[in-house]
């Protein structure tokens, strides 16, 4: 049944929304910088972000590593948060030096279970922020789940309110086919859901792609 389900909500958002397009960036390097960047704020203030490290000359992982923190931080000022994200980068930066002389290529010959663990080892590195790395960056068969995600499931019956990140993550793995491609688009097509209609407070239902569909307007639960 839930197989069923979630394919039936995949193809009414796709056709709603179409093709997404994800993640934005011109290199990988850059798609792992907007999945730090991107924690607690919207992607039009890590863009704002982005382009003043590129237009500071620094989105590379050599040229991170030759700022100080403090100008990091500044130049990642419209992202949010801008020193705690810029320790994170600086950890990320660390880590990818001191154990893959600075190369992401070297990264990519990690299996995807140990280099999730290995993501997730660096201070400031999340679930979420791992998964999207190990998606969006690296095209590993990882589905991500943030809030909207999680929003969706719950108010489509798909998921029990307790429901943790890795139960919710098993409920697409087990349900899907193992295919990044799909992956990607899906996690996509839940962040547009939850941008224009599944809003924290107060859903929007009328007009919802989903609308149709079972679903409940229990309060929040992620």
């Amino acid at each position: 049944m839930q197989r069923k389900n979630l394919e039936q909500i995949y193809k009414l958002l796709l056709e709603r929304f179409g093709r997404q397009g994800w993640w934005p960036g011109e290199t990988r390097f850059e798609i792992i910088v907007g999945a730090v960047l991107t924690q607690n704020t919207n992607w039009k203030n890590v863009e704002r972000a982005i382009a003043n490290l590129k237009e500071a000359g620094c989105m590379t992982p050599a040229g991170l590593k030759q700022l100080e923190i403090g100008e990091l931080a500044e130049l990642i000022r419209p992202a949010g948060y801008y020193n705690i994200k810029a320790k994170r980068l600086k950890n990320f930066i660390g880590w990818l030096f001191d154990n893959y002389e600075g190369r992401l290529e070297h990264v990519e010959q990690s299996a995807t279970e140990q280099l999730r663990g290995r993501l997730l080892s660096i201070n400031g590195i999340g679930r979420e922020t791992a998964d999207s790395i190990l998606l969006y960056a690296f095209g590993r068969a990882v589905f991500v789940i943030d809030a909207y995600t999680a929003r969706v499931a719950f108010r489509h019956n798909l998921a029990y309110p307790d429901s943790d990140y890795e139960m919710l993550q098993e409920l697409f793995a087990s349900n899907l086919p193992n295919d990044a491609e799909l992956f990607n688009e899906y996690h996509a097509l839940f962040v547009e859901l939850g941008k224009r209609y599944c809003s924290r407070r107060k859903p929007k239902c009328t007009g919802c792609p989903l609308e149709h569909l079972p679903h409940t307007l229990e309060p929040e639960y992620y």
